[in-house]
């Protein structure tokens, strides 16, 4: 509490790194599970069940990593910790001056 959180980095125009990352977090979902899907299908068109069971992990595996690179890019550690700080020291706010009795 004797250090404020400061939202004001939330203010600023985001930067190209940070809207690279969160394009690269959005990119993740939508190559993740369609993909998945997607192998699912081919592997029962084809009959061959390897497709599925090799593709789906090894696509999974790779939209993981695109996200975790696309969150290191956004600073999102960061950010989550601005932004926790600030939530506690307002539910302490909140909740400090009343009586629980």
């Amino acid at each position: 509490m004797e250090n404020p959180a400061d939202l004001s980095e939330f203010k600023q125009r985001p930067t190209p790194r940070l809207i690279t990352g969160l394009f690269l977090m959005a990119f993740s979902y939508v190559i993740g599970w369609p993909a998945i899907a997607a192998l699912g299908v081919l592997a029962v068109w084809y009959k061959e069940p390897l497709i599925a069971v090799i593709g789906g992990p090894t696509i999974y595996a790779i939209s993981c990593l695109v996200f975790l690179f696309g969150a290191w890019l956004a600073r999102a550690p960061h950010y989550l910790g601005t932004l926790t700080k600030f939530a506690t020291q307002s539910f302490i706010r909140k909740y400090s001056t009343k009586n629980f009795s």
